[in-house]
């Protein structure tokens, strides 16, 4: 169908190795080693050198699984992509909703961090301190940074390309400028340098174990090149590569920070080198690196803000993208996959982010937030390496450029590793648990009381409109009467003649609640006759037809269950244009099918004149619906062998300036679904006035159903039930698979005047 194709859409392969190498490097150079240092120091003592050793080991083994299934899949998605491959859900679900998160409260630390760093430069400055309401002044810092890069991504803003690779080495030359001067001191200033080193294990191995938990978010940032793995040249090869050299380049860099934190800095006397570096906390390597050399610590300061700023950048962007693909693959609620019309950014998913990160920054200490993302990212990484032997087992097939050596010890060794780190910091920072708990648990529910039934409509519908683009197309036709079976089969075997499909036709016997449904064998014979006319019909006109009759409690849902059976793409069942009260308020067949079938379906109202209609009418609007309707009218004008034609009518109500943004809106429809006519505009006093006016007798009218809201009214009539009734003029109205906003344009044409 034109306009709605699933077009497969490729992103350019343009980036080379050094380019994904500097995007790791970036991410892991980012704020962390700037914020988190001198709290780790408090916390692990002179065994800060041990403690970022080890977590680049730790490091290591998750980052093999990243390189494995990085080089076997080269589709932007990363880690999300591989968990939902290969693990049953909800583990898909919780692995974005737990990504979100992590990616949000990292944000929430990085906004910290800069609020901590300016706090500094306004002090040098000598701005007054200064207490605004319940909030210090860096917790305020850090709520307008939030909001003003939350304003940035709104408007499109975002570090990219070479300005990127521009800012990492920035970012990289400061942190070895730092490391230079801090080995001249220790070897010009302080012979003794070594002591501050004994005892190592002063903490100990608690204390360790803790800073590694606290820490291990400096060492997050090479998966992101994974998610690269579509725009990379080569990514089997490249991609591998650029994550272990990410961490032969950044791993060395960390030792060296720690060796020279604890072994150049002076303390006060009566206090250790790492207990004064714990209570200088976030800003301890602007105290050390104004002990190194006079105005080191304003280049550190210039270095935390370059950080800090570009890491909020990313963050918000990750975490609110990652709130945009969920809302998209109906995850979460569909307004998070809004896009702003003029800025192209998904702004609600921006702003509920915002909020997020905005609230983690200020309800918890730094200490918590570092330790809330970090377990968020811990438990990411262990359903990582789950997927990772999973797919070896299952997927033996993926062309992998890199193997995970001795599966599947080391994605074990992996899992072990961060599950013991995620209990320490719980242990140690019990109000991240109360955050990281307490956010499974809501995205739980959120799963199986929202989530899992409307993912499962989306595959559905993906699955079967996918049928259409590899020309398995088949047309459901529900019929339960003779003296509709005419129509009902004209309108079905125009739309399956137009995909060289086939016809399934079906009748439904209907068995009371409190019955078997054995019972409704004797209605099945009864049946039998009415199916034999359809299929005859159907073979006499060269359309293949399949008979099928259904027992069911529900005709609705008879008709729903035969489609997914059948594995149809579109169904064509009848509407009565005249109803009861109490009919509308039970609720039509339709109303019910339309709500529960995740393919294209066509209400057919009235019933076609015995000698064709006479010409096809399209009343046009704005929409997916309109779209549909007017991809299929030229089908019936050929089916039939008669004209078609496109018209609108403004009500006179209407201004003038919306009458022509609703002209300009209809012809787009056209041109979008490659309609060959002209459009005709006509203003009367409403909708069913003028159109009745436009057409002929036994003109059929085929149009788009509004995209919400209910075909048939309670009260008053429809359009289409007031056309179909006024005179020999059946109407075929049509709804697209995806449920679009209501447009009030749409609204005119669905409404009785």
């Amino acid at each position: 169908m034109r306009g709605r194709m699933a077009l497969e859409v490729r992103l350019s392969r343009e980036m080379r190795l050094i380019d994904i190498t500097m995007i790791g490097v970036g991410a892991m150079i980012g704020a962390g080693i700037f914020v988190l240092t001198g709290i780790a120091a408090g916390v692990a003592g002179p065994a800060l050198l041990l403690v970022f050793l080890l977590n680049g080991v730790v490091a290591l083994l998750t980052a093999m699984a990243y390189a494995e299934l990085g080089s076997s899949f080269h589709d932007a998605g990363g880690g999300y992509l591989w968990v939902k491959t290969a693990l049953p859900d909800p583990n898909g679900f919780l692995s974005g909703w737990m990504s979100w998160f992590a990616h949000a409260v990292a944000c929430s630390l990085y906004a910290l961090g800069f609020g901590a760093y300016f706090h500094l430069v306004l002090t040098a400055a000598g701005a007054p301190e200064i207490q605004l309401g319940f909030l210090t002044l860096e917790k305020w810092l850090a709520v307008v940074v939030c909001v003003l890069f939350a304003y940035i991504n709104f408007r499109g803003a975002s570090e990219t390309g070479k300005a990127g690779n521009v800012v990492t080495v920035g970012k990289v030359i400061i942190i070895l400028a730092f490391v230079g001067t801090g080995v001249w001191v220790m070897l010009t200033r302080r012979p003794d340098w070594q002591a501050a080193f004994q005892p190592m294990l002063s903490e100990g191995w608690g204390g360790v174990f803790a800073a590694m938990g606290l820490t291990f978010i400096a060492f997050e940032g090479y998966e992101i090149i994974a998610q690269t793995s579509e725009e990379v040249e080569n990514p089997k090869r490249n991609v591998p590569r650029a994550t272990f050299l990410s961490l032969l380049i950044v791993v060395p860099i960390y030792l060296l920070v720690a060796v020279v934190a604890v072994g150049a800095v002076s303390p006060p006397a009566g206090v250790s080198v790492t207990d004064y570096l714990g209570q200088a906390k976030e800003t301890a390597l602007v105290t050390a690196a104004d002990q190194f050399i006079a105005g080191g610590g304003v280049v550190i300061l210039i270095g935390g803000l370059l950080s800090t700023l570009s890491a909020l950048n990313a963050t918000i962007y990750s975490s609110s993208r990652v709130a945009f693909a969920m809302a998209r693959d109906a995850n979460l609620p569909s307004l998070l996959s809004k896009v702003h019309t003029v800025k192209a950014t998904p702004h609600w998913a921006i702003l509920f982010s915002a909020v997020l990160i905005v609230f983690m920054a200020v309800a918890l200490p730094i200490e918590d937030v570092a330790a809330s993302a970090d377990i968020m990212f811990l438990l990411l990484f262990v359903q990582v390496n789950i997927a990772a032997m999973r797919l070896r087992k299952t997927r033996p097939d993926l062309d992998r450029g890199f193997k995970i050596p001795l599966m599947p010890l080391i994605p074990i060794l992996a899992i072990g590793t961060m599950l013991f780190l995620a209990v320490f910091l719980f242990a140690h920072y019990p109000r991240s648990l109360v955050a990281t708990g307490g956010w499974v648990l809501v995205g739980a529910w959120v799963y199986y009381a929202y989530a899992r039934t409307r993912e499962a409509a989306l595959v559905e519908r993906t699955e079967w409109m996918g049928r259409i683009e590899r020309k398995e197309y088949r047309v459901l036709v529900a019929v339960s009467a003779p003296r509709t079976l005419d129509t009902l089969m004209q309108v079905g075997m125009a739309v399956a003649k137009r995909h060289a499909g086939e016809l399934v036709v079906l009748s439904v016997a209907e068995v009371p609640d409190g019955e078997s449904l054995l019972t409704g064998r004797r209605t099945c014979r009864e049946l039998e006759p009415l199916l034999e006319k359809a299929v005859a019909y159907a073979e006499q006109r060269g359309v293949p037809a399949m008979p099928v009759i259904k027992i069911a409690r529900r005709v609705s849902h008879g008709i729903v269950e035969t489609a997914r059976e059948e594995e149809c793409n579109f169904i064509v069942i009848g509407q009565p244009h005249r109803q009861s009260i109490f009919e509308r308020i039970v609720s039509s067949v339709v109303e019910r099918v339309l709500q529960n079938a995740p393919c294209q379906v066509a209400i057919v109202y009235g019933r076609m004149p015995k000698d064709g209609p006479r010409g096809v009418v399209l009343p046009t609007t704005k929409g997916a619906n309109a779209e549909l309707a007017a991809e299929l009218v030229p089908a019936f004008g050929s089916w039939f062998d008669v004209p078609v034609r496109a018209v609108t009518v403004i009500p006179s109500e209407v201004p003038q300036h919306e009458a022509d943004q609703f002209i300009a809106e209809a012809q787009e429809t056209l041109t979008t679904a490659g309609f060959p006519g002209e459009l005709k505009v006509v203003r009367r006093r409403d909708v069913v006035t003028g159109l009745a006016q436009l057409l002929r007798v036994r003109d059929l009218v085929v149009m788009g159903a509004p995209s919400t809201a209910p075909i048939a009214a309670l009260f008053g009539d429809t359009v289409p039930a007031a056309l179909a009734r006024r005179g020999q003029h059946p109407v075929v109205v049509v709804r697209d698979v995806e449920q679009q906003r209501v447009h009030r344009f749409e609204r005119l044409f669905f409404r009785k005047g």
